[in-house]
């Protein structure tokens, strides 16, 4: 039964790197410098960043869109020895992006959080 499960695993790698091949050949080969691709599809994207610091375990820090802007994805990292991200998720207002984190062995853990931010 396992020498079945590890066949199909590697059919659908195979299949994945060739459709991810078919991709790559697909894509056009010349874009604008002056914009990256999502920021001419997407109005008024914006990476929003609120930088490492160290706040006490488990203490939120959050990242607000611009006026006028929501946030339409995001993410953060927690940073230290052993740190651990403990949660990544939007405001419940769709303005911001929130992350917390703690460290095993400390009070504090360094927090970095990002807003993705569009119209």
């Amino acid at each position: 039964m396992r020498a079945k499960t590890a066949l199909t695993a590697g059919a659908l790698a195979l299949t994945l790197a060739a459709g991810a091949g078919w991709a790559a050949q697909a894509a056009p080969e010349h874009t604008p410098a002056a914009k990256p691709a999502h920021a001419r599809v997407i109005d008024g994207y914006q990476i929003v960043t609120l930088p490492n610091a160290n706040v006490p375990n488990f203490q939120r820090r959050t990242v607000f869109c611009p006026t006028g802007k929501h946030v339409i994805g995001g993410g953060a990292e927690a940073q230290g020895n052993d740190a651990i991200l403990v949660g990544s998720f939007p405001s419940t207002d769709g303005r911001g992006w929130i992350a917390l984190g703690r460290q095993n062995a400390y009070s504090s853990v360094g927090i970095s959080v990002y807003a993705i931010c569009a119209y």
